[in-house]
């Protein structure tokens, strides 16, 4: 069953609107354009008058850094459920590609939010207490371990930023790479016994 999702960080509805243009600038234009400067000119209103509904940039950024949390928190625990466990070798394969095939396409729908929420320090303090353990639990729960669920994450998001960055051989079968990512954490995840320690694996 899926677990309630914490609350993300209350924001007043002018503050939620900023945030809203914020995400649809930072899709549309990329992380360079995401200043507060750019959100005025599209609200139609001066900068400094967004600093009265949010302290300044890096609260935005973690604004954004939660909602891509919870999205993507979502998308992985919505393809678990579609996944059968049988404790086989064949039923944890359909269960870790079915969350690596969820993990890739919303990364690949949405490359400046995951950008944005995985690419340097995330900014734990700023965000709503418990979010980042949810949406990485996912992974502990594909493959019962934490330390495996760190490296199925550390894989996945290896991977999707080689695809993102266009690092990969152009001829490269990239959906074959998954495939056997999948194998190989489903062989480790059938043949280990997991343990009962359990944290969050992804972020």
């Amino acid at each position: 069953m899926k677990p309630a999702r914490p609350p993300l960080t209350p924001l007043t509805p002018r503050a939620a609107q900023i945030v809203d243009v914020g995400r649809l600038i930072l899709e549309e234009q990329g992380p360079g354009s995401l200043t507060m400067r750019t959100i005025a000119q599209r609200l139609g209103i001066r900068a400094p008058s967004l600093y009265k509904h949010l302290p300044d940039k890096q609260a935005l950024e973690a604004a954004l850094i939660e909602r891509g949390l919870a999205e993507m928190g979502d998308t992985l625990y919505d393809a678990l459920e579609t996944a059968e466990e049988d404790g086989t070798d064949r039923g944890a394969i359909r269960r870790i590609s079915a969350l690596l095939a969820a993990y890739r396409d919303h990364a690949r729908a949405h490359p400046n939010m995951y950008r944005l929420g995985t690419a340097g320090r995330l900014p734990r303090e700023r965000l709503a207490p418990g979010l980042e353990e949810w949406a990485g639990t996912p992974f502990f729960l594909a493959v019962g371990d934490p330390y495996r669920a760190q490296a199925l994450w550390s894989f996945a998001h290896g991977l999707v930023i080689l695809e993102l960055d266009a690092r990969l051989p152009a001829d490269s079968d990239v959906s074959r790479t998954w495939a056997e990512g999948a194998a190989a954490f489903a062989v480790s995840s059938v043949s280990s016994p997991p343990r009962a320690e359990h944290r969050d694996g992804a972020r």
